[in-house]
């Protein structure tokens, strides 16, 4: 892909970006009207920053719905020198939703999604056995994730701003549990892929692309979006003014992963925390303005919350992968992998 001249940022840029992150698919009448701006220089603003690759609206399937997808965290050891080769060779596969290079006691950081666990197991085999470069991998599962990055927002926004969007974001009344689960279709995987290139695809290019009727559409992405599908509005970290990610490994005792993981979720910096089946039963994903702010974001968890040990931590020295998107060193998307949208499992097919 060309290079890209990225644009000024000013505040107008940060204020439809965090309405989007709100409402992601929110019509341009109301991101303006909400903003105060004209429709039209909002729309056009907005594409200026996609254009850049330094925001996008993205879907996935929803985490915390274990029926429709099962996530694991999984570290990578690579021989010296191997780690950028052996993080582009995952992410150009469509399972590897991040892949970080990171700092610390692994090499390599790759979040995967895949439909049950024997998927993991062959993907595990198939990528590490073989994979040059690969000295040792470490899988973790994940059993919850309280906090995911769809839920971070910028703050560009007022109170009054943010609750006009959200009730504008709430989805209709939920249909019974039986039909709202009752399965994925291949329209339903086509719907997926497409938002997960462009998540504010018009209806029509939506019925073009998928060759069904717009009220199918329509009708269908009220049934999705709901229930198994998540809309997120993505940023390039950089030019938004958090240069610096890192990834602590934690752990609570069990009886407190309830109480920590709901004050996790209301620090700032905090991007993601899954809780995980392994030596470490927290992984928590954060953004930071500099790199003094490590150990000075560690000491103040360790004030706010007594109870939670950091095992480990890495600083990211690069993300080449986020949510299927291909990042460059200023983390701006500069192209796609698609996530997993092959047909899900029948519910009950997860043990």
């Amino acid at each position: 892909m060309q290079d890209r001249a990225a644009p000024e940022l000013d505040e107008l840029d940060r204020s439809i970006v965090h309405a989007l992150q709100i409402h992601p698919r929110a019509p341009w009448t109301l991101v303006g009207e909400v903003l105060g701006v004209d429709p039209v220089t909002a729309a056009r603003r907005w594409q200026r920053l996609a254009d850049a690759g330094l925001a996008w609206v993205t879907a996935h399937p929803r985490l915390a719905n274990s029926r429709v997808v099962a996530t694991g965290v999984i570290e990578v050891d690579t021989e010296p020198g191997a780690a950028v080769n052996v993080a582009r060779a995952l992410a150009a596969d469509h399972a590897m939703v991040n892949v970080k290079l990171t700092s610390g006691g692994r090499d390599v950081i790759a979040e995967v999604q895949v439909r049950d666990f024997d998927e993991l197991l062959g993907l595990t085999t198939r990528l590490f056995q073989g994979m040059p470069g690969v000295r040792a991998t470490r899988a973790h599962i994940s059993t919850g994730m309280p906090t995911e990055g769809s839920q971070w927002r910028l703050r560009s926004l007022d109170g009054d701003q943010c609750a006009r969007l959200d009730t504008a974001a709430l989805p209709p009344p939920a249909r019974p549990e039986s039909d709202a689960e009752a399965g994925w279709d291949t329209l339903d995987a086509r719907l997926l892929e497409l938002l997960g290139a462009d998540g504010r695809m018009p209806m029509r290019r939506l019925a073009a692309a998928t060759e069904v009727g717009l009220t199918t559409v329509r009708r269908r992405l009220q049934a999705l979006l709901p229930s198994r599908v998540s809309l997120r509005c993505d940023l390039a970290r950089t030019p938004f003014g958090w240069p610096l990610s890192a990834v602590y490994f934690a752990s609570v005792p069990a009886q407190h992963l309830a109480e920590t993981s709901r004050v996790l979720s209301g620090f700032r910096e905090v991007r993601a925390c899954a809780i995980m089946a392994g030596p470490h039963n927290l992984v928590i994903d954060v953004w930071l303005r500099a790199l003094s702010d490590v150990h000075a974001f560690e000491a103040h968890l360790a004030r706010r919350l007594p109870r939670l040990t950091i095992d480990d931590r890495s600083l990211v020295l690069r993300t080449v992968k986020h949510m299927g998107r291909l990042l460059d060193g200023d983390g701006r998307s500069v192209g796609i992998v698609p996530l997993p949208c092959g047909v899900p499992p029948a519910v009950g097919a997860l043990p």
